[in-house]
């Protein structure tokens, strides 16, 4: 039986997510975490610094963690968040009156539950921030952070019917190497090295918010983390606008000077932008390859030479090569390993 073809084409580095695997290990046997990972379409021992996992293994691995574990944040703090916690979150912020009033319910019931940290919430007329602050010395979660900022930002989100957007997310931990990753969590610039981990927005942005019924919240827990995990935005970045672009455009014979009339800028300008973002237009165009073909691989449904010609190689051989350069790894270990 093969899975079924990912529904958001992205990947992130299984770095971004070894804070979590970790947070598991610590509180639940081998043979459980090698469970959950299996299951989610991933394997442990064939984890490298390179291998890439795609959006929905991510969603998969939260949805069997959260409900074998019963722990809905998974060992992610010092206390266990036993079931239903977070539905008893919607419930709460769903009767505000207004979307700063959510985030203040939000900041409240965390409150109430976290131990390591509390949240303080600052509100002026230009900046709505809400800071997580370390109750004494307690080690930085990155994922842990980056989790439970993401989850005030979804349920704004649902309460306003649109994706809320974002001015700054600042972390208090350095620079890691995956740092690009969160480009496709938040749709706002991530700054690291941060005296805490906090989330800023601008009140003159926020609309009201809507009415949400029982079956809207049931729907967001069922699906969770699906509908608020990833950013719909792909503006925020020049990176991810060209690959917008790339993705909806026929992509393979695309080139900079394409790219850069769509975006209404001279090659130069845009070449500059992207070395200002340590990035070129190459580097997005394989990335992007990349990533389509992991998504075919896993699905199963094409023939890896199939899967070279759609992606603009002139034979399997290479490829074979360049997947290898890309994620260290074969792309019939990505089916085997991962479908």
């Amino acid at each position: 039986m093969t899975s079924p073809v990912p529904t958001i084409l992205s990947t992130v580095s299984i770095q971004f997510i070894d804070d979590w695997v970790s947070a598991l290990r610590g509180s639940w046997s081998d043979v459980q975490v090698a469970s959950f990972l299996q299951r989610s379409g991933l394997v442990a021992d064939q984890r490298q610094p390179h291998t890439r996992v795609t959006l929905d293994q991510v969603v998969r691995l939260y949805q069997i963690a959260a409900v074998e574990t019963g722990d809905e944040m998974m060992g992610l703090w010092s206390r266990p968040i036993r079931p239903r916690a977070l539905q008893h979150l919607l419930t709460s912020v769903r009767e505000a009156a207004s979307l700063p009033s959510a985030l203040y319910r939000f900041s409240t019931f965390w409150n109430l539950l976290l131990d390591d940290y509390q949240f303080k919430l600052t509100d002026s007329d230009d900046c709505l921030r809400l800071v997580l602050c370390p109750s004494g010395d307690v080690s930085v979660q990155r994922f842990g952070h980056m989790l439970i900022l993401k989850l005030a930002h979804g349920l704004m989100s649902w309460l306003a019917g649109y994706e809320v957007p974002v001015m700054v997310v600042d972390f208090a931990f350095d620079r890691p190497e995956f740092a690009e990753d969160y480009a496709v969590i938040f749709p706002a610039p991530s700054q690291f090295g941060a005296p805490a981990s906090a989330i800023s927005f601008d009140p003159g942005q926020l609309g009201p918010p809507q009415s949400r019924s029982a079956a809207d919240l049931a729907d967001f827990l069922k699906n969770a983390p699906q509908d608020w995990i990833f950013t719909n935005s792909h503006e925020h970045t020049q990176s991810l606008l060209i690959r917008e672009f790339l993705s909806r455009s026929q992509w393979v014979n695309c080139n900079l000077a394409h790219a850069a009339q769509a975006l209404n800028m001279t090659p130069r300008t845009l070449m500059r932008r992207l070395d200002a973002d340590g990035t070129c237009f190459q580097a997005i165009k394989d990335g992007l390859r990349r990533d389509i073909a992991i998504r075919d691989l896993q699905a199963g449904r094409k023939s890896i030479e199939e899967i070279s010609q759609d992606i603009g190689f002139s034979s399997a051989a290479n490829f074979h090569r360049a997947f290898l350069r890309w994620t260290h790894g074969t792309p019939s270990s990505y089916r085997h390993v991962r479908g």
